[in-house]
Parts: structure tokens; sequence; C-alpha cells
């Protein structure tokens, strides 16, 4: 297994950002409230919004800059509080430029106390060639916590040409449950080498939704995939084990990969935290 680790380059190239975002959710006699909210650089959240009701928070996370260059290092950390309910979105795509010979980082740290429920849902992820990409997400969850994630990554811009030849991504990702290990993976994309069945099979296009929390009955499963296939052909496949569901996607199309993985976010939402899926409006703009 390759090691997904670079080394870590605490200087920042001329013009790079670093940027931190910390992030803290309260239940306040059942209303959701964001209560702490720290940022250095051009990380921002906008205001809290309540497009359900007071028991679900939803904040928005943008990048004034519009993308991110060589050298940048982005670091997020979200804070859940026991009983409160936060959905984080962002508006739009983000966009990894070329690296200009230095490694670019985003690193997010995300707690879900007791009985507290986080939806980590931002759009898709648009790697430019060349560009040197190091991503890592770990998530803390206490007892009785729940957790719903997804990322969408497009390898090159297909729409313009673009291939993705020369650049790399590496990837970390971990879950644990008090403490527990219960999750973990790492992914290694290097340019021209993404043919391989091992790799992206030829696509430009992966996507990954995985959820934490109670057991789901088979069924829910068999529900998901039967929507899924009437929906055309696709490689997808979904899976769970110790209280870890996954759902992936590869492909050519973005627009294609958002759809299968709303499909299955719609399907999970009712039964592991006990509500309907509400499309949030910045996805619609």
């Amino acid at each position: 297994m390759p090691d997904c680790t670079a080394p870590r380059d605490l200087t920042a190239s001329p013009g790079a950002w670093q940027a931190s975002l910390t992030l803290g959710f309260a239940d306040d006699a059942g209303t959701t409230r964001l209560y702490n909210k720290l940022h250095h650089g051009p990380l921002r959240v906008q205001k809290a919004l309540y497009p359900e009701d007071e028991r679900v928070c939803q904040a928005i996370i943008v990048h004034p800059p519009g993308g991110v260059v060589g050298g940048d290092q982005l670091e997020i950390d979200i804070g859940v509080g026991a009983q409160a309910h936060a959905f984080i979105t962002t508006p739009g795509a983000a966009k990894w430029y070329q690296a200009n010979g230095k490694v670019s980082r985003q690193s997010v740290h995300l707690h879900v106390n007791e009985h507290a429920a986080l939806e980590w849902l931002p759009q898709e992820t648009i790697f430019f060639d060349t560009a040197n990409v190091v991503l890592e997400q770990h998530v803390e969850l206490a007892e009785g916590a729940t957790f719903l994630g997804c990322e969408i990554l497009c390898m090159g811009r297909r729409g313009s040409g673009e291939v993705f030849n020369t650049g790399r991504v590496r990837q970390r990702s971990s879950i644990r449950r008090a403490g527990r290990l219960i999750w973990w993976e790492q992914g290694d994309l290097i340019g021209g080498r993404l043919d391989s069945p091992l790799t992206l099979h030829g696509k430009t296009v992966c996507a990954t939704l995985t959820a934490a929390g109670k057991p789901l009955p088979a069924a829910v499963l068999n529900d998901i995939r039967a929507a899924i296939g009437a929906d055309g052909e696709h490689v997808f496949g979904i899976t769970q084990t110790k209280g870890v569901l996954v759902a992936r996607h590869l492909g050519d199309d973005s627009e294609t990969a958002r759809r299968l993985m709303l499909t299955v976010w719609r399907h999970l939402r009712p039964h592991l935290l006990g509500r309907e899926a509400v499309t949030p409006r910045i996805w619609q703009t």
C-alpha cells in the first residue's frame, strides 16, 4: 500500500494562503446554534441558516479566492455538541489549481458528540492538471452520534479537454467512535496512471458517500441499489460493515455523480436522522 503522507512544508510559497476555520455548534433547548466561529485567512462561513427548522443548523463554507494554488494550506475544525445537528456545505465546486512546485493541503477534523449529527456535504472538487494535493479528513464520533459525508472528485476538466496527466492527489480518511477506529482508507491518484482497475479504471470522476450511525437493514441498501439501477447504467456499489455504510460511483460526469449520491442521501436520511431530505437551495444556483 502506498504511503500517502507527503512531507509537510510549513513555508508558504509567495502569494500562498495559510487559512483555518473553526466552527462549534451546540443545542440550545432544541435549537442548534453556531456559537463558535473563528477564522484565519480567506476561509469563511456565511451566517447560520435554518431551511428546515430550528433543530438543523446549516452553514456554508466559502473560500473567497475561488480556488487553491500550490502551497496553500487549509485547516477546518468542526465540533457538534450533544443533541445538536449541523449541516455543512459549500456554494460551488472547489478548484485546486497548478502546483507551482508546492504541495497544497486540506486537513478536516470533525467532532460529533453524544446523540449529535453532522452532515458534511461539500460540492464537487475539481483538480486541474499538475495539481499536487494532500487531503486529510478525520471524524471523531461519540456513542450515539451520526455522521453522513460525501465527496465528489473530478480529475482534470473533461468539458474543457484537460486531462489529469501530471498531477497527484493523496487522500487519507478515518472515522473513530468512542476512540475506536471503525473506518480508515488512503488513496494515491497519480496523473497518467488512472486507467488501472486499482485506481479509477479510466474514469475521471469518483464519488464516495460515507455514513456512520445505527446499522441499517439490508432492505434499505437493496432499495438504494434498485433506485440507482433505475437511473441507468452506472458503475456503483454500496456496502455496510461495522456500522459504516459506504457508497461509491465511478464515471465521467460530475452532475451524474451528484445525482446518484443525492439519491443515496435521500434514502439514508430518514433512516439515520429521522428526517426527509431537503436539498439546500445553494446547490440549485
